[in-house]
């Protein structure tokens, strides 16, 4: 906290002001925006401590690259969350650019809650990254999260009402300690520990048949995840059985898949290796030719 810019980080993140808390919440004298998404969308304590640290240094370190060093008092601009925005949700806007969805990203129209958004936004993904566990393996499936989170987060801010009941919006998965873990990552990361024998009940299964974290993924690849609906489905064929999750391929198994990407790869890989060929006609030897074509790094920094 010595650093200044590190301080005006923390400082902008203690504006909860016009934040809805719940009734039964007891708001904290010291409370900050993560405490608001813990409250609403029951993240796990240490989680939001550790995702605190984490988007304090996060912005800090962006904000003392880019703000004059000779600056006493440095504000935190827009420019300088715009830039960490871009870095945290970079994969995020390519998935929804690659299903043709808009983003969750909504800015209120009021200036002066633009940057209390922002980092509500950015605090929010962390919170679901943080949480997540095992499902870091599966980076698009965070994303459906996120992009549902954030519009209920958008949602909540706006006053929002359901049509259907005439309420306000709230979470989906929300309400008490650690809901986020139990409703959400819990019956994610079950269905990967589960394989065709355990769902037929039967004694033996080929590895063939079983899923994995990638399969699973290969799932938010398309359109046809947003079927899973929110809050999810718990009789969704997700859940329920080894659906054909991968487009690229007509099998009835998602690891030939896997081999066509393998050998896909295998290609590139040969065909970025023969741009190296130059060495040959530059006069190398037969020995730095077999080491430029078999190796990745080492001699491609020697040009």
């Amino acid at each position: 906290m010595r650093c200044p810019k590190i301080h005006a980080t923390y400082h902008t993140l203690r504006d909860t002001r016009g934040l809805p808390w719940p009734k039964d919440h007891g708001k904290k004298e010291d409370a900050d925006l993560l405490d608001w998404p813990h409250a609403m969308f029951g993240f796990q304590k240490n989680n939001v401590s550790n995702q605190r640290e984490h988007l304090i240094l996060l912005i800090g370190s962006i904000h003392i690259r880019q703000i004059s060093k000779h600056e006493q008092h440095p504000k935190l601009d827009d420019h300088v969350l715009d830039t960490t925005m871009n870095k945290l949700f970079k994969n995020y806007k390519r998935w929804c650019k690659h299903l043709g969805r808009k983003t969750s990203l909504w800015l209120p129209a009021i200036q002066q809650e633009v940057q209390q958004r922002k980092l509500l936004y950015m605090g929010l993904y962390l919170l679901i990254w943080g949480e997540a566990a095992n499902l870091w393996f599966m980076p698009e499936c965070l994303c459906y999260l996120y992009h549902h989170m954030a519009f209920e987060l958008y949602g909540v801010l706006a006053g929002n009402v359901r049509p259907s009941t005439g309420e306000n919006v709230r979470p989906s998965y929300g309400g008490e300690e650690e809901a986020f873990l139990k409703k959400v990552v819990t019956p994610i990361s079950k269905i990967g520990q589960m394989d065709e024998a355990e769902r037929n009940g039967e004694t033996k299964s080929k590895h063939m048949r079983r899923r994995n974290y990638d399969d699973l993924n290969a799932y938010f690849w398309s359109r046809g995840c947003f079927r899973l609906g929110w809050p999810m489905r718990v009789d969704a064929d997700f859940f329920k059985k080894r659906s054909n999750m991968c487009e690229l391929c007509s099998s009835s198994t998602p690891q030939v898949c896997v081999r066509v990407c393998f050998i896909l790869a295998t290609v590139r890989s040969w065909a970025q290796r023969s741009r190296r060929r130059w060495w040959w006609s530059g006069g190398g030897s037969p020995e730095f030719l077999w080491l430029s074509t078999f190796s990745d790094g080492s001699v491609s920094q020697l040009r």
